[in-house]
């Protein structure tokens, strides 16, 4: 059967298209700085950046914001800065408060984390939670800290909502959280 240019070009096209797309991997891993505060995080792709006002207790905080969705679930660092230490936990615990609040009924677990550098005091805090509704994606989260030489405390929510299509993904995520 003779093919027609047209079939031919056609035919290319897809296939370079479909060849492309094998290759592309699904998490395509990149060191991204986090605000001025000097936080490196590993992301699955490319971010998106925002910034917007977050009720913590009292206040109302400005948070930058830098995330992005890979294989299913959505990467994403939250940034704040405190005037001093005693700011930073009442944020936390603020942060913390909300974030189970608008988890309502979920089931979940919570306990110490380890981040190198981060302080003692707020000290960093991980929750895992999976919904009681059918089909409602997982939720895991990590709260850190760390002392800025001016006297300032950055405060960071690390989050990951949703089920990647890789089981280490998550790990990858919050294991290459680097502070300065």
């Amino acid at each position: 059967m003779p093919s027609s240019p047209a079939f031919s070009s056609s035919w290319l096209a897809l296939t370079a298209a479909a060849l492309l797309a094998a290759c592309s991997p699904t998490f395509n891993w990149r060191e991204v700085q986090v605000a001025e505060s000097g936080l490196i995080a590993l992301l699955p792709c490319k971010p998106d950046r925002a910034n917007r006002a977050l009720p913590l207790g009292a206040e109302s905080v400005q948070v930058d914001m830098a995330g992005c969705e890979a294989g299913g679930a959505t990467f994403a660092i939250a940034h704040a800065s405190a005037k001093g230490p005693e700011q930073a936990e009442a944020w936390l615990n603020a942060w913390h408060a909300a974030t189970r609040g608008q988890l309502g009924e979920a089931q979940m677990t919570e306990g110490p984390a380890s981040v190198q550098r981060a302080t003692a005091t707020p000290a960093p805090l991980r929750l895992d939670a999976q919904p009681k509704q059918q089909g409602a994606a997982p939720v895991q989260v990590l709260w850190f800290a760390q002392s800025q030489k001016d006297g300032s405390v950055a405060l960071y929510q690390a989050t990951v909502l949703g089920r990647p299509s890789s089981a280490e993904a998550p790990k990858t995520f919050f294991e290459g959280l680097r502070l300065p």
